[in-house]
């Protein structure tokens, strides 16, 4: 990793087909959906994902956790934490793990209610939970920024 540039953070929403992806500022305060990343398989995904750590020069990594209702850990969850171990593994980012209950459904009540189309919700989903689950981290006060 590059240290000669400040360092930023990256906040994704892992979901089954598609990754959410979304960036800090400089300043480490604001997040900004970019993209998505197709989910076709675990390791173009995390090759993928690996070019964007460059690309913005991040160096934290903040990663979805759909928890149930009841804060309990589900298939999702799991999933999310074994993609995260393999990111870690091969990009030697810091993954910090955020309880992103309900993002997913906030942002699509915020594109209904913004007259967004069904055709184009779809895209615009997976990297708004992205940012929404980033910004949620980058204005905790415990985060360390």
């Amino acid at each position: 990793m590059r240290y000669d540039k400040v360092m930023r953070i990256m906040g994704l929403d892992i979901g089954t087909k598609r990754i959410g992806v979304a960036v800090s500022d400089e300043t480490r305060t604001l997040a900004q959906g970019r993209c998505v990343v197709l989910r076709k398989s675990d390791n173009k995904a995390l090759l993928e994902i690996g070019e964007l750590l460059k690309d913005f020069v991040v160096d934290t990594v903040v990663l979805g956790l759909p928890l149930n209702m009841n804060g309990t850990k589900g298939k999702r969850a799991e999933d999310a934490e074994r993609f995260g171990e393999k990111l870690e593994k091969s990009s030697g980012a810091k993954i910090v793990y955020w309880d992103e209950r309900l993002s997913t459904k906030e942002i699509e009540d915020i594109l209904i209610a913004s007259s967004v189309r069904r055709d184009k919700r779809k895209g615009l989903l997976d990297k708004m939970a992205a940012q929404i689950i980033l910004q949620g981290y980058l204005d905790a006060p415990k985060n360390g920024n």
